[in-house]
């Protein structure tokens, strides 16, 4: 490894954990004066929801404004429910977004592994989708820049992965051709298929340890569980 590109989200960090407990608190926290049961709201959101970003222009579009993104799929799920309460949508997402942004943390193994390569004087780029705001917030916070030669934020360089624009860019940053570097990440097409097809390989964070879906055309070159592997090795190479 000459060269190493990192997403963010659910990578480094933690940031799908809370979701469910998260929308539960905001529905509670603001529909009690709108007269709709929170419980209904929670499940209706739920079903909105994967509606709402299983369409892949649609979630590419609405991820560059997440806040907004949030209020349209509480919008939809009240609209379903026949309900038009002014205001309510807005200020449920507002809420959401308040305890999502106070529950994200960093994985436990993220500092550590950053520090190590570092020291070994491997290139880093920070490759990450999204709302440039947001994305830039989560990086200041948890103090990530520092460990970076390059941040890509889909938000302020104009595309996002899979663009092969993306991968492109981070590895000229770094001075670094794709057959000498490695992409990690938790996303399949984005952080391992795509960076692939230019001649990097492809690491796939299975945190979970679900295995590769059997219908999966992509093949990582190395499936890893912790990022501590990436510098005491103990990755399960792809069958």
């Amino acid at each position: 490894m000459k060269a190493l590109l990192l997403d963010l989200d659910d990578t480094l960090l933690d940031y799908s954990g809370g979701v469910d407990q998260s929308w539960t608190e905001a529905c509670s926290a603001s529909c009690a004066s709108a007269g709709i049961d929170p419980a209904v709201l929670v499940t209706a959101i739920a079903d909105t929801r994967r509606w709402f970003w299983d369409d892949p222009e649609r979630q590419r579009r609405e991820r560059l404004n997440m806040l907004g993104a949030w209020q349209h799929i509480v919008e939809f799920a009240l609209e379903r429910l026949g309900q038009t309460t002014t205001g309510l949508a807005a200020a449920v997402a507002r809420d959401y977004a308040a305890r999502r942004r106070e529950r994200m943390r960093l994985f436990p193994d993220a500092l550590d592994c950053l520090t190590a390569l570092r020291r070994r004087g491997v290139p880093l780029a920070l490759v990450t989708n999204g709302d440039a705001v947001q994305q830039r917030d989560k990086i200041e916070r948890h103090g990530l820049a520092r460990f970076f030669d390059a941040i890509l934020i889909e938000g302020e360089f104009g595309v996002g992965k899979p663009h092969e624009a993306v991968y492109r860019q981070a590895l000229q940053a770094l001075g670094a051709a794709p057959t000498e570097a490695w992409m990690v990440g938790d996303h399949l097409e984005w952080d391992v298929g795509a960076p692939q097809q230019l001649g990097l390989r492809g690491v796939w964070m299975d945190r979970g340890g679900r295995g590769l879906p059997p219908d999966s055309a992509v093949r990582p070159h190395w499936i890893i569980r912790s990022l501590d592997e990436l510098t005491t090795p103990r990755g399960e190479p792809a069958a």
